[in-house]
Protein backbone atom coordinates (compact mmCIF):
# COMPACT_ATOMS: atom_id res chain seq x y z
CA UNK A 1 0.00 0.00 0.00
CA UNK A 2 1.09 3.70 -0.28
CA UNK A 3 2.65 6.09 1.89
CA UNK A 4 1.13 9.25 2.46
CA UNK A 5 2.87 12.87 3.59
CA UNK A 6 1.17 13.86 6.81
CA UNK A 7 1.41 16.66 9.07
CA UNK A 8 -1.27 16.11 11.44
CA UNK A 9 -3.94 13.72 12.67
CA UNK A 10 -6.67 15.45 14.48
CA UNK A 11 -9.17 12.98 16.74
CA UNK A 12 -12.52 14.18 17.75
CA UNK A 13 -13.22 16.28 15.29
CA UNK A 14 -16.37 17.75 15.09
CA UNK A 15 -15.77 20.45 12.54
CA UNK A 16 -15.00 18.03 9.26
CA UNK A 17 -17.95 16.14 8.46
CA UNK A 18 -20.81 15.02 10.45
CA UNK A 19 -20.51 13.03 13.87
CA UNK A 20 -17.24 13.13 15.26
CA UNK A 21 -14.46 12.50 13.28
CA UNK A 22 -10.63 11.62 12.79
CA UNK A 23 -9.07 14.13 10.57
CA UNK A 24 -5.97 13.67 8.59
CA UNK A 25 -3.98 16.36 7.13
CA UNK A 26 -1.68 15.48 3.84
CA UNK A 27 1.01 17.99 2.69
CA UNK A 28 1.03 19.92 -0.09
CA UNK A 29 -1.56 22.60 -1.77
CA UNK A 30 -2.11 23.81 -5.43
CA UNK A 31 -3.33 27.06 -3.80
CA UNK A 32 -2.11 30.17 -1.86
CA UNK A 33 -5.00 31.55 0.28
CA UNK A 34 -4.08 34.52 1.15
CA UNK A 35 -5.66 33.48 4.97
CA UNK A 36 -4.77 29.89 4.95
CA UNK A 37 -5.32 28.36 8.09
CA UNK A 38 -2.88 25.34 7.69
CA UNK A 39 0.21 27.61 6.07
CA UNK A 40 2.27 24.37 7.05
CA UNK A 41 0.14 22.08 5.05
CA UNK A 42 1.53 24.06 1.52
CA UNK A 43 4.83 23.09 1.01
CA UNK A 44 4.71 19.54 0.20
CA UNK A 45 8.09 18.69 2.24
CA UNK A 46 8.33 18.15 5.41
CA UNK A 47 9.48 21.79 7.77
CA UNK A 48 11.29 22.60 10.50
CA UNK A 49 9.21 23.86 13.59
CA UNK A 50 10.61 26.14 16.22
CA UNK A 51 9.49 27.23 19.39
CA UNK A 52 11.73 29.77 20.89
CA UNK A 53 9.63 29.57 24.38
CA UNK A 54 10.85 25.99 24.46
CA UNK A 55 13.87 26.27 23.79
CA UNK A 56 16.27 25.44 27.54
CA UNK A 57 19.69 26.95 25.50
CA UNK A 58 21.23 23.56 26.22
CA UNK A 59 23.17 23.48 23.03
CA UNK A 60 22.74 20.20 21.01
CA UNK A 61 20.96 21.95 18.53
CA UNK A 62 24.28 23.59 17.47
CA UNK A 63 26.09 19.86 17.66
CA UNK A 64 24.38 18.61 14.73
CA UNK A 65 23.58 21.44 12.11
CA UNK A 66 25.53 20.74 9.17
CA UNK A 67 24.45 23.92 7.56
CA UNK A 68 25.18 26.24 10.05
CA UNK A 69 21.74 27.48 10.26
CA UNK A 70 21.36 28.44 14.19
CA UNK A 71 22.86 30.74 15.67
CA UNK A 72 22.60 31.71 19.64
CA UNK A 73 20.90 34.71 21.09
CA UNK A 74 21.71 36.59 24.45
CA UNK A 75 20.67 33.98 26.14
CA UNK A 76 21.69 31.03 24.26
CA UNK A 77 19.09 30.04 22.79
CA UNK A 78 18.64 28.99 18.98
CA UNK A 79 18.03 31.48 15.97
CA UNK A 80 17.24 29.46 12.82
CA UNK A 81 18.64 31.08 9.50
CA UNK A 82 15.83 30.17 7.46
CA UNK A 83 17.85 30.57 4.14
CA UNK A 84 20.38 28.27 5.49
CA UNK A 85 18.05 25.94 6.92
CA UNK A 86 17.91 22.82 4.41
CA UNK A 87 14.90 21.51 6.88
CA UNK A 88 17.00 18.02 6.81
CA UNK A 89 15.74 17.64 10.40
CA UNK A 90 19.13 16.26 12.30
CA UNK A 91 17.98 18.89 14.90
CA UNK A 92 15.23 17.75 15.98
CA UNK A 93 15.53 14.56 17.31
CA UNK A 94 18.57 15.75 19.64
CA UNK A 95 15.48 18.76 20.94
CA UNK A 96 14.32 16.97 23.98
CA UNK A 97 12.33 19.94 25.22
CA UNK A 98 10.21 19.66 21.67
CA UNK A 99 11.54 23.27 20.11
CA UNK A 100 12.75 21.89 17.28
CA UNK A 101 10.50 19.53 15.39
CA UNK A 102 10.04 17.98 11.82
CA UNK A 103 6.27 18.66 10.72
CA UNK A 104 5.43 16.40 7.89
CA UNK A 105 6.04 12.43 7.95
CA UNK A 106 5.49 9.92 5.90
CA UNK A 107 2.84 7.10 7.34
CA UNK A 108 1.62 4.15 5.29
CA UNK A 109 -2.03 3.22 5.17
CA UNK A 110 -2.23 0.26 7.73
CA UNK A 111 -0.46 2.80 10.40
CA UNK A 112 -2.96 5.57 9.73
CA UNK A 113 -5.62 3.08 9.96
CA UNK A 114 -4.95 1.77 13.60
CA UNK A 115 -5.21 5.85 14.97
CA UNK A 116 -8.30 5.46 13.08
CA UNK A 117 -9.41 2.81 14.24
CA UNK A 118 -9.39 3.93 18.00
CA UNK A 119 -12.48 5.60 18.21
CA UNK A 120 -14.40 3.58 15.99
CA UNK A 121 -17.36 3.40 18.35
CA UNK A 122 -17.56 7.46 18.96
CA UNK A 123 -17.86 7.19 15.07
CA UNK A 124 -20.59 4.57 15.06
CA UNK A 125 -22.55 6.49 18.14
CA UNK A 126 -22.18 9.77 16.17
CA UNK A 127 -22.39 9.15 12.71
CA UNK A 128 -19.01 10.27 12.34
CA UNK A 129 -15.99 8.87 10.90
CA UNK A 130 -12.70 9.66 8.89
CA UNK A 131 -12.19 13.04 6.96
CA UNK A 132 -8.92 13.53 5.01
CA UNK A 133 -7.80 17.33 4.76
CA UNK A 134 -4.89 19.50 3.86
CA UNK A 135 -3.54 20.93 2.22
CA UNK A 136 -4.98 19.42 -0.60
CA UNK A 137 -5.48 15.66 -0.75
CA UNK A 138 -6.75 15.42 -3.54
CA UNK A 139 -2.18 16.00 -4.44
CA UNK A 140 -1.86 12.13 -3.27
CA UNK A 141 -4.90 10.11 -4.69
CA UNK A 142 -2.84 7.06 -4.24
CA UNK A 143 -2.20 7.31 -0.74
CA UNK A 144 -6.58 8.83 -0.35
CA UNK A 145 -7.60 5.78 -2.47
CA UNK A 146 -5.85 3.53 -0.74
CA UNK A 147 -6.85 4.90 2.89
CA UNK A 148 -10.06 4.75 1.90
CA UNK A 149 -10.43 2.08 0.53
CA UNK A 150 -9.22 0.64 4.28
CA UNK A 151 -11.59 2.33 6.03
CA UNK A 152 -14.49 1.36 3.91
CA UNK A 153 -13.41 -2.60 5.00
CA UNK A 154 -14.29 -1.23 8.66
CA UNK A 155 -17.21 0.10 7.52
CA UNK A 156 -16.19 3.56 8.36
CA UNK A 157 -17.99 6.54 6.69
CA UNK A 158 -15.37 8.61 4.63
CA UNK A 159 -14.78 12.29 3.83
CA UNK A 160 -13.06 14.64 1.95
CA UNK A 161 -12.15 18.12 1.75
CA UNK A 162 -11.26 20.07 -1.54
CA UNK A 163 -9.88 23.13 -2.93
CA UNK A 164 -11.96 21.10 -6.30
CA UNK A 165 -8.21 22.16 -7.80
CA UNK A 166 -7.26 18.97 -9.49
CA UNK A 167 -7.74 16.80 -12.68
CA UNK A 168 -11.38 14.96 -13.06
CA UNK A 169 -9.50 11.66 -13.34
CA UNK A 170 -8.58 12.11 -9.35
CA UNK A 171 -12.20 12.74 -8.66
CA UNK A 172 -13.28 9.73 -10.29
CA UNK A 173 -10.86 7.32 -8.86
CA UNK A 174 -12.19 8.89 -5.58
CA UNK A 175 -15.80 9.41 -5.59
CA UNK A 176 -16.19 5.91 -5.63
CA UNK A 177 -14.89 5.75 -1.87
CA UNK A 178 -15.90 9.12 -0.39
CA UNK A 179 -19.42 9.43 1.41
CA UNK A 180 -19.46 13.05 1.80
CA UNK A 181 -17.26 16.17 -0.31
CA UNK A 182 -16.23 18.96 1.92
CA UNK A 183 -15.93 21.20 -0.98
CA UNK A 184 -14.52 24.63 -0.30
CA UNK A 185 -15.24 27.70 -2.84
CA UNK A 186 -13.48 30.96 -2.31
CA UNK A 187 -14.11 33.65 -4.49
CA UNK A 188 -16.78 33.85 -7.14
CA UNK A 189 -14.96 36.61 -9.34
CA UNK A 190 -12.38 35.20 -11.24
CA UNK A 191 -9.87 37.74 -10.71
CA UNK A 192 -10.29 38.13 -7.28
CA UNK A 193 -9.57 34.19 -6.81
CA UNK A 194 -6.77 34.52 -8.42
CA UNK A 195 -5.52 37.43 -6.43
CA UNK A 196 -6.93 35.84 -3.27
CA UNK A 197 -5.56 31.96 -4.07
CA UNK A 198 -2.86 32.61 -6.90
CA UNK A 199 -5.33 30.10 -8.90
CA UNK A 200 -8.16 30.64 -11.50
CA UNK A 201 -11.60 29.07 -10.59
CA UNK A 202 -13.05 27.98 -14.10
CA UNK A 203 -11.18 24.61 -13.24
CA UNK A 204 -12.68 24.56 -9.74
CA UNK A 205 -16.19 25.16 -10.52
CA UNK A 206 -15.99 22.64 -13.52
CA UNK A 207 -14.73 19.98 -10.85
CA UNK A 208 -17.60 21.01 -8.73
CA UNK A 209 -20.41 20.95 -11.61
CA UNK A 210 -19.17 17.50 -13.13
CA UNK A 211 -18.35 15.80 -9.63
CA UNK A 212 -22.48 17.17 -8.92
CA UNK A 213 -23.62 15.62 -12.21
CA UNK A 214 -21.88 12.33 -11.13
CA UNK A 215 -24.11 12.38 -8.09
CA UNK A 216 -22.11 12.85 -5.08
CA UNK A 217 -22.82 13.73 -1.84
CA UNK A 218 -21.63 17.68 -2.09
CA UNK A 219 -21.64 20.17 0.79
CA UNK A 220 -20.18 24.05 -0.13
CA UNK A 221 -18.29 25.16 2.33
CA UNK A 222 -17.20 29.01 1.72
CA UNK A 223 -15.00 30.90 3.88
CA UNK A 224 -15.93 34.05 4.61
CA UNK A 225 -12.84 36.72 5.08
CA UNK A 226 -14.00 40.15 5.92
CA UNK A 227 -12.50 43.01 3.33
CA UNK A 228 -11.69 40.25 0.92
CA UNK A 229 -14.70 38.37 -0.14
CA UNK A 230 -17.31 38.41 2.44
CA UNK A 231 -19.36 40.71 -0.15
CA UNK A 232 -22.65 40.96 -1.16
CA UNK A 233 -21.14 40.07 -4.52
CA UNK A 234 -20.14 36.97 -3.87
CA UNK A 235 -22.91 35.86 -1.48
CA UNK A 236 -25.00 36.32 -4.66
CA UNK A 237 -22.23 34.40 -6.55
CA UNK A 238 -23.00 31.44 -3.51
CA UNK A 239 -26.83 31.30 -4.32
CA UNK A 240 -26.51 31.61 -8.29
CA UNK A 241 -24.09 28.69 -7.99
CA UNK A 242 -26.43 26.72 -5.37
CA UNK A 243 -29.55 26.98 -8.41
CA UNK A 244 -27.37 25.49 -10.46
CA UNK A 245 -26.34 22.48 -8.40
CA UNK A 246 -30.17 21.26 -7.08
CA UNK A 247 -28.54 18.25 -5.22
CA UNK A 248 -26.11 20.49 -3.62
CA UNK A 249 -26.46 19.11 0.22
CA UNK A 250 -26.22 22.69 1.80
CA UNK A 251 -23.71 25.55 2.26
CA UNK A 252 -21.98 26.48 4.96
CA UNK A 253 -19.86 29.39 5.27
CA UNK A 254 -16.63 29.64 7.30
CA UNK A 255 -16.17 32.82 9.13
CA UNK A 256 -12.31 33.91 9.34
CA UNK A 257 -10.54 33.33 12.29
CA UNK A 258 -6.69 34.53 12.78
CA UNK A 259 -5.17 31.86 14.95
CA UNK A 260 -3.03 30.60 12.00
CA UNK A 261 -0.91 33.66 12.41
CA UNK A 262 0.66 32.30 15.05
CA UNK A 263 2.21 29.56 13.09
CA UNK A 264 4.10 31.88 10.75
CA UNK A 265 7.03 32.40 13.07
CA UNK A 266 7.20 28.44 13.81
CA UNK A 267 8.09 28.30 10.08
CA UNK A 268 9.80 31.21 9.18
CA UNK A 269 7.23 32.40 7.23
CA UNK A 270 5.44 35.70 6.01
CA UNK A 271 1.72 37.06 6.57
CA UNK A 272 0.29 37.94 3.06
CA UNK A 273 -3.09 39.06 4.86
CA UNK A 274 -3.22 42.24 6.92
CA UNK A 275 -3.30 42.39 10.34
CA UNK A 276 -6.40 44.62 9.89
CA UNK A 277 -8.49 41.89 9.03
CA UNK A 278 -10.36 40.82 12.26
CA UNK A 279 -12.64 38.01 12.48
CA UNK A 280 -16.33 38.47 11.58
CA UNK A 281 -18.72 39.14 14.70
CA UNK A 282 -21.34 36.57 15.07
CA UNK A 283 -23.83 38.65 14.46
CA UNK A 284 -21.87 39.69 11.29
CA UNK A 285 -22.26 36.22 10.54
CA UNK A 286 -26.00 35.34 11.05
CA UNK A 287 -26.83 38.07 8.63
CA UNK A 288 -24.74 36.60 6.02
CA UNK A 289 -26.75 33.37 6.96
CA UNK A 290 -30.20 34.84 6.56
CA UNK A 291 -28.99 36.73 3.33
CA UNK A 292 -28.68 33.52 1.84
CA UNK A 293 -31.43 31.66 3.65
CA UNK A 294 -33.79 34.55 2.36
CA UNK A 295 -32.50 33.78 -1.33
CA UNK A 296 -33.45 29.59 -1.09
CA UNK A 297 -30.25 28.26 0.13
CA UNK A 298 -30.05 25.12 1.94
CA UNK A 299 -27.30 26.56 4.99
CA UNK A 300 -25.73 24.52 7.45
CA UNK A 301 -24.77 25.75 10.86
Amino acid sequence: MNAGRIFDIQRFSIHDGPGIRTTVFLKGCPLRCLWCGNPESIDPKPQLSYVADKCIACGECFKVCKPNALSKDTAGKAVVDRARCTNSGDCAPVCDPKALEMVGRDMAVDDVIEVVLRDRDYYAQSGGGLTLSGGEPLLQPEFAEDLFHAAKNHGIHCCIETSGYATWDVFERLRRVVDLWLFDFKETDPRLHEKFTGRENQTILERLQQLHDAGAAILLRCPMIPGHNARKEHLDGIVALSRRLPRLGGVELLPYYDLWRAKLKRFGLTAHLPESVKPPTRETVKSWNAYLRDRGVRVRG
